[in-house]
């Protein structure tokens, strides 16, 4: 009997959006990709569409403050709400203690909307011919907004989830802090996404894998106990064993994410990793993030950005998944500004430059130019 090939490309058969899941939280992309969302929707927008199925994300940390609970907090939710199979691992004693930190969906953000459409509306003055348009047309936007919703939600960070999306038997688990290796939670790993086979495009169900500061100091694995001075030839002075474990357990978790309908996100503080390691870590991701936060007090950012006070961080976008295609993705901005909109809602909005005041220099409308004399006796053109 012959044995069964199995499929290590990352490219997939085209499925035509006929035969396309109707999952909720999974959506048919270009070239037979299906995304799933971060729980973030304008992180969505910034992806072209969410999170490939199948994909490894990776968000590098900042050692000033924990904005990267904000991403992991809103990809956690997401599935959960939309009844997905959850595995979290976490360095802390007790990782399901942090699910009662997840926050709410909620929809008081799109119906304070709404009611402001709707006193617009009353205060229009339309003749009796044309409502009947546009209740039709307000219709369609409603429904538009109902599908986008089951793909995407609006969490509130204030509301905490409730407790039956994450008290059944849906969620693992598991502690990495005691762990003297990655073995443990390779092999959860690999029974976890075992559930989730991709068979020619069919799904039954998906899965989310949210796996927080994997090389944190508390966590027994990471510490540097076994010194490889030499490895090939080469000297290494700040390389360890367990440097090679943690690579090789991303590497295993890449390649069994790319025959499961699942998707992964690994968060690690960059700054504890050596420089090469740190590099060999981003190459392996399919979309790569990281998070800063927003200098105290900083005047000269705050007179060159807009919206300087609102903002509690910056999102930057160094890698997006291209599965199934060659062709990169061009973005039109890079990094982000992280904000929250009345404390409840997370917003990412790209970076705008502030108007210059005429008492602080030069602007550009006073420069020299096509327009007026100059001052300092430059030819003008």
């Amino acid at each position: 009997m012959a044995a069964t090939k199995t499929r290590i490309s990352s490219f997939s058969r085209n499925i035509s959006a006929v035969s396309a899941p109707q999952l909720p939280g999974i959506k048919c992309g270009p070239n037979g990709t299906f995304f799933v969302s971060s729980g973030i929707p304008d992180l969505d927008k910034i992806l072209g569409g969410g999170f490939p199925l199948g994909s490894l994300v990776m968000i590098m940390e900042d050692a000033e403050a924990p904005h990267h609970m904000l991403l992991l907090r809103n990809f956690m939710s997401q599935g959960l709400v939309q009844n997905q199979p959850l595995l979290y691992a976490s360095p802390a004693k007790d990782p399901r203690g942090f699910l009662g930190t997840l926050p709410c969906p909620s929809s008081s953000k799109d119906d304070k909307s709404r009611n402001h459409d709707t006193e617009q509306e009353k205060g229009l003055r339309i003749a009796w011919q044309y409502k009947k348009y546009f209740s039709e047309n307000q219709q369609n936007i409603d429904d538009h907004k109902d599908s986008n919703q089951e793909f995407c939600n609006d969490f509130d960070l204030r509301k905490p989830l409730e407790k039956h999306f994450y008290s059944g038997q849906r969620v693992d688990c598991v502690s990495i802090k005691d762990s003297p290796n990655l073995a443990t939670l390779h092999d959860r790993c690999a029974t976890f996404l075992g559930q989730f086979p991709r068979n020619d495009g069919s799904f039954s169900c998906m899965g989310r894998i949210a796996i927080q500061s994997l090389c944190a100091p508390q966590c027994e694995h990471s510490k540097m106990t076994v010194p490889v001075p030499f490895l090939f030839g080469l000297l290494l002075t700040n390389v360890t064993l367990q440097d090679w474990d943690m690579l090789s357990f991303i590497r295993s978790l890449k390649s069994m994410l790319r025959s499961a309908n699942a998707v992964a996100i690994i968060t690690f503080p960059s700054s504890l990793l050596s420089p090469s390691f740190c590099k060999r870590w981003q190459h392996m991701a399919d979309v790569l993030l990281s998070v800063k936060a927003v200098p105290d007090e900083d005047k000269e950012l705050g007179k060159l950005l807009t919206g300087y006070q609102d903002m509690v961080g910056f999102l930057n976008v160094h890698k997006i998944a291209r599965i199934n295609t060659q062709v990169p993705m061009i973005l039109e901005a890079a990094t982000f500004s992280i904000k929250l909109h009345k404390r409840r809602f997370l917003v990412l909005e790209c970076l705008n430059q502030a108007p210059i005041d005429g008492s602080s220099g030069t602007s550009y409308g006073t420069s020299g130019g096509c327009s007026g004399s100059s001052r300092s006796g430059a030819l003008d053109f």
